[in-house]
């Protein structure tokens, strides 16, 4: 099974105009806690992000989904040079 952050980082290649640039990576984690981060290139930043923040809010509702079975709580964070 591909790890957590492999997945989401397929599901974002596929939204932004260059995939390459796209790096998901677990930079913080605990039993209970985990911290995921995305880096993409500047143009692709605000596709991430979406209209009024709604496309990064429901890639973290389906990871507080994923997180709500495995009794664990993921956090998102968008990097934004």
């Amino acid at each position: 099974m591909a790890d957590l952050a492999e997945r989401l980082e397929a599901v974002v290649q596929l939204m932004v105009d260059e995939p390459e640039e796209v790096e998901v990576e677990r930079v913080r984690a605990t039993r209970s806690e985990v911290v995921l981060e995305i880096a993409a290139a500047e143009g692709d930043i605000g596709k991430i992000i979406g209209r009024h923040g709604r496309t990064v809010r429901a890639l973290r509702s389906l990871l507080e989904i994923r997180g709500e079975k495995e009794e664990r709580r993921y956090e998102l964070e968008v990097l934004d040079d």
